[in-house]
């Protein structure tokens, strides 16, 4: 009986870490679609938070200042640095690599229902919804 009990205890073990091999990282910088941006992924707060590491184009050509969130609706958001710009903060577990709740769309200074999965090792599907409309990218790992 504990030779079975450690048989199986051990299969389990195997499982379990095949498992957990499989489950693919969302953990890193990650490039959006259009390639303008690239987002750090993080755990946090038994979730996961993302802000703009990176821009392509870092200052505002009409002021030549460094970009801000110039689209926010409340006065003092929209003075801070796109550099640094949470996006989405303690997004918590839908599933296996999957993550959703709120995220910030800078474009247009709103936040959105949103999911975010780990479709591959390089890949990740962020989409958005307001109301029954709803759309996506594919975000693509920076460097490894």
């Amino acid at each position: 009986m504990t030779c079975r009990f450690a048989a199986s205890i051990v299969l389990l073990t195997a499982l379990l870490g095949t498992s957990a091999a499989h489950a693919q990282n969302v953990d890193g910088t990650w490039l959006t679609q259009a390639g303008d941006a690239r987002v750090k992924i993080t755990k946090c707060g038994g979730g996961i938070c993302g802000v703009v590491a990176w821009l392509r184009e870092p200052y505002d050509t009409a002021t030549g200042q460094p970009a801000t969130d110039s689209k926010n609706p409340n006065p003092a958001l929209a003075k801070r640095s796109m550099i640094g710009l949470p996006l989405f903060s303690g997004m918590p577990p839908a599933g296996p690599s999957k993550w959703s709740g709120q995220i910030y769309n800078a474009d247009d200074g709103s936040t959105y229902a949103s999911s975010i999965s780990v479709t591959g090792a390089d890949s990740l599907r962020v989409e958005g919804c307001v109301g029954a409309l709803c759309g996506g990218e594919t975000w693509t790992r920076a460097g490894r």
